[in-house]
This record gives structure tokens, sequence and C-alpha cells, in this order.
């Protein structure tokens, strides 16, 4: 059906759509989804969704039309001539208002197909004006109008229409005519809810749209003295118990409050950084449901984020008192239900929330100082006797903060941990169980008044016997051993009881790795001479479990699943690090070389599985970074298994582990030809997974680790690899990876191309440097064209602004390497781009062009090339 078959009759497309929504037959339903995607690649599908929406046969019909209606202007809109772009806005006009009551899933297709091709139709000026005034004085219209004027805000920062930053400007100063007109809807107490959502939205849309106040000035000045006028509103929405109306009030504060962020940083109290912004967030942390001050979070997170990069005494002054007013608040919304049972859940919401305000103070509390907080926290307790759930909120509050306390000569510190370790059996389950975190996140006064060890720990170990309280004992107990290392080695036998003991408690899964990792931190402390023989033991229970799981059989009904011993083993074997002179054995060798046979066979058993062979690499990768170059016997064995695994099954954690090997002996002449041999024949299976259709799409986690790979190649061995085979082919691959919008396999391609570039100039007193430079630049005659014109178009095309930083860094290199040739490469990279967008508006002008060639070419730091790619980036936007 592409390009110009004929077109299906009307019945046909019906029959289709029937199918696909209620076909029982699972391949007719996948039949006539192909059929439908092919028609809306067509040509004709212009038509066909738009006699479709006049036809109004039935909501499944009139919602495929309206979707393809967006797509098709979203991503074809090219394939219509100027002069039918006005009939078709018309068309589109009368079929939302025709279909408002029929299903809103349909209305907001249609609106974003609006929004779209008002903001690709150049010749549609004053679009908002326009609406706003067709629509907003009909009480029926206003729900689609409302639904229009929110998503067009939305999209014009969507990333896959491409109207360039003059077009997004003109349509935001359009938006501050209405916004008032939004606003007003909010003080009318008779607005529906429904209605009143759709206001919320549209005026929190508006806000977000204002990426910057000073360019956007008209419509900035608009919402803020617009929102400001809603705290009777939200008043009366509070006295109507309309839960609602007052979430939707609070969203439009914070989006408010974040939107002019800057300014209330800034100029604290004058123009657009008046705090009576702060004061409507302060007025929703009053609310007695918490849903209704979490909202807010993110905004005081950002604002304690923004004043603590603002070092000024006088700024953060003035911010004191709204944060202790917050903390107070916050406070309050944490305490349980006084017929509470049990310990607090952490998992259900409201637990969650409590996470959240614990990570809120620990960022905001710098402001308010923590010493102070600490004190004042503990007197309400000691003063006081306040009830079970007063008591735990005010110890939940201290925990969040305990670590943060000044230790110096504090007595209020050591007063906390004596009274807590004294608490009787018989106070409220959830007391002793957030009075237990609290005693975990008190390890430093631990470690200052070694005397409180003994009673700490025997305090912490009646939790640990308490289903109830043992996960969060073990957490504590991991804390103090982090923390008390040096004091932790004469109660070592003790924890290795603990560890061997490890599945009689209740603990959870995080809990029994915690403990194990305090174990191992103290093990490393012990004499070199004990530490073998303790590491054997310690790891001698989960090498049973593997041997066991290795040899029964997977029929009886028995787990055969290895995850819970290698994670163990895992965390053993990351944290005990030793302190080892030179030419002393690391004492951890011998028992790895030991456990290496069970770790080779239980990869074997299981390497279909991708959840257990990434298992099985992560603890080989520990056990190889434990004990460095003494794991040499290890090398040959190793790398031979993996080959043969990954030709079979291609689980990207091996090429990660192969990183680590590349890391730990690429500097030994002796292994360097065995680790290109196996980076060679790992990319032999990885180009192949890669050049299946949208192969780089579908495994960006194998983009991320072959990189990973090739980059420590480049920064150990870098002539290994130049003069390989292997080297053009990675370096293609990485050129074409470099369109991959995946946040860590795109960082992972830029830092191999930016070390492969620099290893042509840097360390230039090594004796290899001319070498590696004629290598580099014989790589570069080839591929460095290719390069050059890739990376423009990806950032012109493919990827978010945050990436711009890395593909700067790789330009500037290329341009160090050889200037001349760069500025001749970027000119032809230039002179490729699309000058017009498809409707046909001015994309970028020849002066731009010349002026970012020229700002590149002629920049002194890395930092004034991303400077000028972000602005040019915009013009293609």
């Amino acid at each position: 059906m592409e390009g110009g078959g004929a077109q299906p009759s009307l019945q046909l497309v019906y029959q289709a759509v029937q199918a696909l929504y209620h076909d029982p037959d699972p391949s007719g339903k996948e039949r006539a989804s192909c059929w439908l995607g092919e028609l809306q690649r067509s040509v004709h599908a212009w038509e066909i969704s738009d006699q479709l929406l006049q036809i109004r046969q039935d909501v499944e019909s009139c919602y495929f039309a309206a979707q393809t209606m967006k797509m098709k202007i979203q991503t074809s809109f090219y394939e219509l001539p100027t002069d039918s772009h006005a009939s078709l806005r018309d068309s589109l006009l009368s079929h939302i208002q025709n279909l408002k009551d029929l299903s809103p899933v349909i209305v907001t297709q249609l609106a974003l197909a609006i929004a779209d091709l008002a903001l690709q139709m150049a010749s549609w000026k004053g679009c908002v004006q326009t609406l706003v005034e067709k629509y907003s004085n009909d009480v029926t219209s206003l729900p689609f109008l409302l639904e229009i004027l929110t998503v067009l805000p939305e999209e014009v920062h969507s990333r896959s229409l491409r109207i360039g930053a003059n077009r997004r400007t003109e349509i935001i100063e359009d938006l501050a005519y209405y916004s008032s007109t939004v606003v007003s809807l909010l003080q009318q107490d008779k607005t529906s809810s429904n209605l009143h959502e759709a206001a919320s939205d549209c005026v929190c849309s508006a806000l977000y749209a204002i990426e910057n106040v000073e360019t956007n000035l008209p419509l900035a000045l608009q919402l803020f003295q617009g929102v400001l006028t809603l705290e009777s509103a939200y008043h009366m929405a509070v006295a109507r118990e309309d839960l609602d109306k007052v979430l939707n009030y609070c969203r439009v504060f914070t989006e408010l409050c974040e939107t002019f962020l800057d300014k209330i940083v800034c100029t604290p109290g004058q123009g657009l950084g008046d705090l009576r912004t702060l004061e409507l967030l302060l007025i929703c942390a009053g609310h007695p449901q918490y849903e209704v001050v979490e909202i807010s979070f993110n905004f005081w997170y950002r604002l304690g984020e923004h004043l603590y990069k603002t070092e000024d005494a006088v700024i953060h002054s003035i911010f004191k008192a709204y944060i202790q007013r917050l903390l107070h608040a916050l406070a309050r919304h944490c305490q349980l239900d006084s017929d509470h049972e049990g310990v607090p859940e952490e998992t259900d919401d409201f637990g969650e929330f409590r996470m959240r305000v614990s990570d809120l103070v620990k960022d905001l509390i710098f402001l308010v100082g923590s010493v102070e907080c600490f004190a004042q926290l503990y007197a309400t307790l000691k003063d006081g006797n306040p009830p079970w759930e007063v008591t735990e909120a005010v110890l939940f509050i201290m925990a969040s903060i305990a670590k943060s306390v000044d230790q110096e000569n504090n007595p209020t510190l050591v007063e906390v941990l004596e009274g807590v370790v004294r608490l009787p059996e018989t106070v409220h389950t959830a007391v002793r169980y957030t009075s237990i975190e609290l005693v975990g996140e008190m390890s430093e006064v631990v470690d200052r008044n070694p005397q409180f060890l003994d009673p700490v720990l025997g305090y912490l170990m009646k939790g640990l016997c308490d289903r109830r309280l043992a996960s969060a004992a073990a957490k504590a107990i991991h804390n103090i051993c982090s923390v008390c290392r040096d004091h932790m080695a004469q109660h070592f036998t003790g924890l290795l009881e603990i560890a061997r003991s490890l599945d009689s408690f209740t603990l959870s899964p995080e809990a029994a790795v915690g403990l194990l990792k305090g174990t191992a931190l103290v093990l490393a402390r012990l004499p070199l001479e004990k530490i073998a023989e303790c590491l054997s033991e310690l790891c001698a229970v989960q090498v049973l479990a593997l041997k066991k799981l290795l040899s029964q059989e997977p029929s009886n009904g028995l787990s055969s699943d290895p995850t819970v011993p290698l994670d163990r083993l895992a965390v053993i074997f990351r944290h005990t690090n030793p302190i080892v002179e030179n030419g002393q054995i690391h004492p951890c060798q011998k028992v790895i070389q030991e456990i290496w046979p069970v770790l080779s066979e239980t990869l074997n058993k299981h390497s279909a599985d991708n959840r257990i062979v990434e298992r099985c690499c992560r603890c080989l990768r520990f056990a190889v970074r434990c004990v460095g170059k003494g794991s040499a016997a290890l090398l040959q064995p190793l790398v031979t298994q993996m080959v043969s695994v990954y030709r079979a099954h291609q689980h990207s954690c091996f090429l990660y582990l192969g990183s680590i090997l590349v890391d730990e002996y690429g500097m030994e002449e002796g292994c360097r030809q065995g680790l290109l041999d196996m980076l060679q024949a790992l990319c032999i299976p990885t180009f192949q997974l890669l050049e299946q259709p949208s192969g780089l799409q579908n495994h960006p986690d194998t983009v991320d680790d072959l990189f990973r790979l090739a980059a420590r190649f480049i920064q150990r061995s870098p002539v290994t690899l130049l003069r390989s085979q292997v080297m053009i082919p990675i370096l293609q691959w990485a050129i074409a990876a470099t369109t991959l919008d995946h946040r860590d396999a795109n960082c992972s391609v830029m830092k191999f191309l930016r070390d492969l570039v620099h290893t042509g100039v840097a360390n230039d007193h090594e004796e290899d440097f001319e070498l590696r430079t004629e290598l580099i630049a014989q790589v570069l005659r080839q591929l460095g064209q290719q390069l050059v014109s890739q990376l423009l178009h990806t950032c012109c095309f493919c990827l978010p602004p945050y990436t711009l930083p890395d593909v700067a860094e790789v330009l500037w290199e290329i341009m160090q390497s050889d200037r001349a040739t760069f500025c001749r490469w970027l000119e032809n990279s230039l002179k490729a781009l699309p000058k017009e967008t498809t409707g046909g508006a001015i994309q970028v002008t020849h002066k731009q062009l010349t002026d970012f060639h020229k700002q590149v070419t002629s920049a002194e730091e890395c930092k004034q090339v991303c400077w000028a790619l972000r602005d040019f980036t915009r013009l293609f936007r």
C-alpha cells in the first residue's frame, strides 16, 4: 500500500478497525494491525481519516482516524501542498466540535493534531488568539479549547516537531493573550471538577512553556499575577473539603514556584521573586492530607540545591524561617495513626511518602542548622511526655539528620544514644524500630565513644532476634561495621557466627547482603595472616550452597536458582580490601582460586539465563578487582569460557567483564595479545547482533558495554587496538551509534570517540607517541569527514540537549588533532544540512551557518564549542 497504490474503500477500513478491536483470533488482530499501519503510512490516510471523522460511525473508527491525523501531521506534514493547510485546519476544528462528547481520548488526539498543525503552519498567525475568541464564550466548547491550550505549550517543546526557535517564540507570546481567561475559570466556585482539572493542566503547561522568564515576559507576568489571586479560591476548596480542587491548586502553585525559582533565589521579595509564592506552598503544607504537600517536594528540593550553590549568608537567612515552617509541617505529616500496630510500613504509599520526607529533610537541613534542629527535636521528647506516635515521628526526623550533626563536643548526641539504648522493650514496636534506625545513623558517635560499642551491639542483637525488627537491626549493624571498622575487629568472631547462620534470622535479601558487607569491611582490618582463613570461612557457606545446587536434580521441586549465594559472594569480594604492601601475596588470592571451579560450573549450567549469568559476571568482576594482578592464573580459563558462552548467548555483561580485565591487565606486555584476541572474538557475535533491524535501538546495553571495553583498550593499550583489524569496524559502529538516544549508551560511545582522538595528542613524552599520532591520523583520514558529518546531524536531529557537552568534546578533540582539516570537514557537513522546514519556513540562514562555523573553528576552549552547538541546534528543534 506504500505510496501510490489504489485508495481502499471505507468499508474495508471499517472492517479492519473492527477486527483490530474485536477479532477473537489474535492472528486476525495482527493482520488488521499491519494493514492499518501501512494505511497510516500511505498518502491516502489524510482523506480516509477526514471521511471517517465526518461519518462518525463508531468510537473505534473515530479514534483510529483522530490518531492517524495526529500522526500524519507530526511525521508527514510535508506531503500536503501549502494551499491545503487552511482547509485541513477548518475541518479539524469542526471535527473536534462535533466529536467533543464522544470520548475524551478522541478529543485529546484531535487537540494534539490541531496543536501540531498550528505550530507547523507558518501562515496561521495568532492561532491562540483566534481559538480563544472563537470558543471561550461557549461553555460546551470550553473543555476541548482547554485541551488544545494544554497540549500546545507541551508540543512547543516537542522533539518530534522541528519548528525552530523563531516560530516557538511567536507561539509563546501568543499564549500570553489567553492566560487570564483560564485563570478566571479557576476562581469560579461553580467550575465543575473536570473543567477545573483541565484549566489547572492548562495553566501548568503554560507555566512550563516559559523556559526563560526574560524572553517570555508578557506570558510570565500574566500568569504570575493571575495565580497569586487564587489564594481565597484555595481556602474555599479546603472549606468545602473538595480534595480534587485542593490538589489542582497546589499543582498550579508549585509550577508557579518552579517557573520563577531563579527569581526567588536571586531577588527574593522583589518583583517576580515575590515570596508570596512560597507562602502559598506553606499554606498547602498545612493541609491535613499528606498528598497535598507531597506535590511541592520537587520544588523544595530544587530550591535547596540552588541555595546550596549560592553561598550567601544573607539570602540563606531570608529562607531559613520558611524552611523551619516546612520541616515543622513535615514532622507532623510523618506521624503514624495512633491505632497503628507493628512496625512502620515502608512499601505502602505513606511509607514511600516518609522516605521522600527523609530525603528532603537531608537536603534542606543545612539552611536551618542540623545541630540546633537535632537538639530542639530531642528537647520535645525529653521535656514533654508525648504520645508514642509523636515520639516515633520525632525519632524518624532525627534519624534523617543525625549524620549531618557536627560531632565536635556535642553532648546531645551522647545523651540521645544513651537514652535510646536504654529504651525498655515494652515501648511501641514502631518506636523500637525507628530508634534502631536512629542508632544505625549515629555510628560515628559510637566510633568516637567506643565505651558504647558493647551496649549498642547488645541492643541491636535483641532487635536482630525479633522478626519484625531483624532487617532494621541488620542494617544498623552494617552501618556500625562500616564506620567503626577498627573497634569492631574484636567482635569479628561474633559477626562470623551471624554470617554463618544468616538464614535463621528473618531478613530481607538487602539486609542479609548488608550484614555480609559489614562483616567483609571488618575482615579487611584483621592481621594479614588471619585474612585468608577467615575469608575462606566466610565464603564457605555460600560455596556449599552453590555446590549443592549444582549437584541436585532441578526437577525435585527445589529451586535451582543460585542468585542468592552469588550475590552474597559478590558482596564479600567487593568489600574485602585489605592493605597489601608491594611484594606481599594477596591473602584473598588462594580463596578465589578455590572458588573459581564452582563459579565456572555455575556459569556453564545457566549459560542461557541472563539474570544468573549477570550475577556470575558480577561475582567474577569483584573477585578480579579484589586481588588485581593476583588473579593472573584465572585469565586464560576465564577468557576462554567467556568467549565460548558469548558465541551462543550474547549477554552484554561479558563485554563489561572484558573491560574490567583490560583495565587490570592491559598494561602488562604479556597479556595484550590475549586481550586483543578476546576483543576480536567478542566483536564477531556483537556486530551480528547490531546488524539486525533496529539492532542499536534494541540492544543499548550491548552498545554501552562494547564501547566501554573499546575505551578501556584505548586507555590501557592504544597501539594494540589501533594496529588491529577490528579498529575500523569498531569506529564505524561508533559513528552509527552516535544517533542512539539512550543516556548510558550514548555516553560510552562519546567517551570512546573522545579518548580515541585524544590519544593522538596525549602523553607526548612517551616513546610510542609518534606511532600513536600517525595511527590516529590514518584512522581519521579514512573516517574523519563521516564522523564530523554524523555528529553534526546527530546534534540537530537525534539527540536531546543534555548530550551536547559530550559531542562538543569529541569535536574539540578532532579540531586539536588537525584544525585546518577539521575546518574543511565542518564546512562540508554544514552544507549538507536542510535549510527549510517542510512547512516552508526558513530553518537556518546562510549567515547563521557561517557564524556557527566561525564560532566553532575559532574557539579557544571546549565550552565555547558547546555554547555554539547549543544555540545552533535550537534552530532545528
